[in-house]
């Protein structure tokens, strides 16, 4: 089994079905999500889908998400 590590390039995840919320914009700045086969979530740039993916485990996606739907990031981004 390929051990996936931060900086892995994205292309060579084996077996990875990439995402990207429908609410991404059509300009292609988006963030693509995949689970990998141990369970861990890695994430790419979805403007280059061959470069480099960072990997997260269960725990913290869920940490960020979690802190996301609470509101916790809220001031990263401009208000609209």
């Amino acid at each position: 089994m390929q051990h996936a590590y931060n900086g892995i390039p994205a292309s060579t995840l084996r077996g990875a079905v990439w995402r990207k919320s429908t609410l991404s914009n059509p300009s292609g700045n988006c963030v693509e999500v995949a689970r990998l086969a141990d369970g861990a979530i890695a994430l790419r740039n979805s403007r280059h889908p061959n470069g480099p993916a960072l990997i997260y485990t269960p725990a913290e996606i869920t940490a960020f998400v979690q802190g996301a739907k609470r509101g916790e990031f809220d001031n990263l981004v401009d208000a609209e």
